[in-house]
């Protein structure tokens, strides 16, 4: 079995001689060799594939106090490849594309109507703009600049708005949008325990005035989610609070509702780490079509975590278990990162219905 893969070599070696030449405008493949540690050879090669696929260019020759041939400059080919970037700000979306050489070739500020959100806002500036000025393979990506996030919910009523309003304030000077969070979630989270008896949902008569006061974009409610994989206790129905939801989008009508603490945790995932020598009994998550009503609401961003943990490690322990001799991470890693692609694809059209609709 061949372990290294000649492809994967190529793109890194590609990669590094890009980043030389765009941190190095006027470099000669010389100097590549000696910087990169390449042979003159693989550097020829690939800096004339480079050459070839439009990234970069050979601008002509250098003047050199040395003897011989004069050595050729290099650089990243402007108005070639292009990234368009869309910057979220709190009323407003600014939208910039980008070239490979780094510089800003066209931007357009949009004010959010009142019928629309960011995401719609983003696909008619990016449709009605971007593609008018760049062919679509010509682009090489999308970059959004979201916002920021203050959990400041364990805290009392007033206290979360006064250290929320803080963070939205600096937050906002900044162009930066901020999702809050109103009502606390159990389980764990970067460290941070809640027990069961500790966490409460969120009282929709406070988020009017949770919002009004700290000015955040989007909030993340309480309704029965929670962190980890133990959400609810076997031989219980699994039941978020849907009366909680849609008195908050009542009283909030159009604003952006988050839900923190969504995974499902697939039982065919417990069951296969269960089966590979894991131990986890009485695992329990959301059920999807609960997700998937809550997502037809007002509900604009559900967060799911462990059930991509649950797919990852599912796939190394069965691995393991059928192949004992493999110590490459390669080998395990490869169908660990493919069962997270399956069941990023299984969520985004099954469960969250956003298939095709990133813009």
């Amino acid at each position: 079995m061949k372990l290294v893969n000649q492809q994967v070599i190529k793109n890194t070696n590609m990669k590094r001689l890009y980043t030389s030449i765009y941190s190095s405008p006027g470099i000669s493949r010389a100097h590549l060799a000696k910087q990169t540690k390449l042979s003159k050879t693989t550097v020829s090669t690939l800096v004339d594939e480079l050459i070839e696929r439009g990234f970069i260019v050979d601008s002509g020759i250098r003047e050199s106090d040395s003897i011989g041939r004069k050595p050729n400059c290099l650089q990243v080919r402007m108005n070639s490849y292009y990234v368009v970037v869309m910057n979220w700000h709190e009323n407003a979306v600014e939208a910039y594309l980008v070239d490979i050489a780094g510089t800003s070739v066209f931007h357009e500020s949009r004010k959010l109507s009142e019928d629309e959100n960011h995401v719609s806002c983003s696909g008619s500036c990016f449709r009605e703009s971007i593609l008018e000025r760049c062919a679509p393979d010509r682009i090489l990506g999308i970059c959004i600049v979201m916002s920021a996030m203050i959990d400041a919910s364990s805290k009392p009523f007033a206290e979360n708005i006064e250290i929320t309003k803080k963070v939205v304030e600096y937050a906002h000077d900044h162009g930066v949008v901020v999702e809050a969070e109103l009502g606390t979630l159990a389980g764990i989270e970067d460290e941070v325990k809640v027990a069961a008896h500790e966490a409460s949902y969120t009282r929709p008569e406070e988020v009017e005035e949770f919002v009004s006061k700290t000015g955040c974009d989007s909030l993340a409610i309480a309704i029965g989610t929670s962190h980890g994989a133990y959400k609810f206790k076997p031989g219980t129905k699994p039941q978020l609070r849907f009366d909680v939801l849609e008195e908050v989008s009542r009283r909030l009508p159009g604003f952006p509702i988050v839900l923190h603490g969504s995974s499902s945790v697939p039982q065919d995932l417990v069951a296969k780490v269960n089966q590979y020598g894991g131990n986890m009994p009485g695992a329990i998550g959301v059920p999807e079509d609960q997700l998937r009503k809550a997502a037809s609401l007002s509900v604009c961003k559900i967060n799911i975590d462990s059930d991509l943990r649950l797919a990852m490690t599912a796939s190394i322990r069965e691995h393991f278990a059928l192949h004992p001799a493999d110590f490459d991470p390669r080998q395990y890693l490869k169908p660990a990162r493919q069962a997270i692609k399956e069941l990023v694809a299984h969520k985004i059209v099954d469960v969250l219905g956003c298939d095709g609709k990133a813009f």
